[in-house]
């Protein structure tokens, strides 16, 4: 029983201007399948789709998916999230209570999952919340005290502080 085995292509077999145009190919987003095509119809590399997967891996060359497009093509979570400096108040966690008639606010450096943005707030009566906006741009709060319903002054605040920083 004589087979025919393929020797499995490795990075160390590519000449530079193989490299180069797999490189190149996957700057201009071919997919692997694509990459598998070319060496085999530009330099007679009959590839397995494997062999291109872990050339690919071996030559740390990124290959851009169609989900990874539409990643980027998303405005960034983390980017205008900031407020400028002025506006920015850093609550002491072990800070007794809020004074009357302020609305203090801090905003987490990383946002909860499934938000944009995400915070906490302390209310003029001293309660505290959680408060976020979702991927969808909904805003939702999350009181500690259940069934907690802040005054309309308290909420045009809130509103007001996430206005700002949605605007960047």
């Amino acid at each position: 029983m004589n087979q025919d085995v393929t020797e499995m292509i490795s990075a160390d077999n590519l000449s530079e201007e193989q490299v180069s145009a797999m490189k190149e190919w996957a700057g201009e987003g071919a997919s692997l399948s694509d990459i598998q095509k070319r060496l085999k119809g530009q330099f007679g590399l009959n590839a397995t789709y494997m062999d291109a997967r872990f050339l690919v891996l071996d030559l740390g060359i990124e290959i851009r998916s169609e989900a990874d497009e539409e990643a980027s093509a998303e405005p960034d979570p983390e980017e205008g999230n900031s407020l400028p400096e002025d506006q920015v108040e850093i609550i002491d966690p072990g800070q007794a209570e809020t004074p009357a008639g302020s609305v203090k606010f801090t905003t987490d450096e990383i946002a909860r999952p499934g938000a944009m943005a995400s915070g906490a707030v302390t209310f003029s009566d001293g309660v505290k919340a959680v408060w976020l906006i979702d991927e969808y741009g909904r805003p939702g709060l999350e009181p500690e005290t259940p069934g907690y319903q802040p005054t309309e002054e308290d909420l045009g605040e809130l509103e007001k502080h996430l206005r700002a920083l949605l605007q960047g």
